[in-house]
């Protein structure tokens, strides 16, 4: 039986700071790996003062991210399929202003989930990860990413829904990505304070903690690839116009790490399978090759 996994991102870039180890780490085990970007991140901005292709950025900065894409696929060595929408562009949450016209956040479910539908019938994956209902963070077009993957999760499954995209294809397990979760960040909190109180990540951490205080630690599974942590820095380097080599919101040292939290981390949403281990799981596939 050969295992396949999914995972449904907003842009490129995401799946690079949210499961490329983990990608890297089945992979490895002989998985197959697909990324889908629904966008092609058109409206991002440049977010590292020191590119060098700064003024191809500026130009074209849907060419140059497509660059950037292929060579985070060559570091990981994932499938990647484009769902070929435009990016949305950051809107405020609160603002009320209007999405653009013809771009993901702006174009309904019903259509933007059909391409995915058919990218799920033909790749037949067992395990499907996806962002929350906040799309892990409020961006319209992870908010869209979400309600894209939940419609596609359920009209790929039926046989009477759009036969014209496929065989319907029932996928096994539904994961939520859960990288920023508390307990990674008092882990390595907690490693610094004990071992090595004069670092300087731990004033980052302090800071970064509060983003976290209060939240509920939702992962159900923690998978250990922290021996591929090096190549999701990789990965994320690839995205230079997002991905400013040094920053340390991305790049913890993977030496404290791979001691403190060697995992990436995620929340089961919902099993078409019997999960056995759920205290805490310990694989995607749980309760997959049991099926087979």
């Amino acid at each position: 039986m050969t295992l396949r996994l999914l995972a449904v991102h907003a842009h490129p870039d995401d799946e690079s700071s949210k499961g490329a180890a983990t990608y890297a780490y089945y992979l490895d085990r002989g998985v197959e790996v697909m990324v889908v970007s629904c966008t092609g991140g058109e409206r991002g901005s440049v977010l590292n003062e020191s590119l060098e292709p700064r003024i191809w950025a500026e130009r074209d900065m849907a060419g140059l991210r497509r660059v950037e894409m292929a060579a985070a696929q060559a570091a990981v060595g994932f499938q990647h399929r484009w769902l070929g929408y435009h990016d949305s562009g950051w809107i405020e949450p609160e603002s009320g202003d209007p999405l653009p016209v013809n771009s993901f956040g702006a174009i309904p479910v019903e259509i933007s989930a059909q391409p995915l539908v058919k990218l799920i019938r033909e790749f037949r994956p067992q395990v499907l990860i996806t962002y929350d209902e906040n799309g892990g963070y409020p961006h319209p077009d992870h908010i869209r990413t979400h309600e894209v993957s939940l419609r596609a999760w359920e009209l790929a499954a039926d046989a009477s829904a759009h036969p014209e995209l496929g065989e319907a294809w029932s996928i096994s397990k539904l994961y939520y990505d859960r990288t920023m979760n508390p307990a990674r960040f008092e882990a390595v909190f907690d490693y610094l304070t004990r071992e090595l109180p004069e670092h300087a990540l731990l004033k980052t951490l302090t800071e970064m903690r509060g983003w976290v205080d209060g939240r509920p630690n939702l992962a159900t599974v923690s998978i250990p690839a922290g021996a591929f942590f090096d190549v999701r820095d990789a990965a994320l380097r690839a995205h230079a116009s997002q991905v400013a080599p040094d920053h340390p919101f991305f790049f913890w040292p993977n030496d404290i790490l791979q001691t403190a939290w060697p995992y990436e981390d995620y929340q089961l949403v919902q099993s078409r399978v019997e999960v056995t281990s759920t205290d805490p799981e310990t694989d995607l596939f749980d309760g997959v090759e049991d099926e087979a």
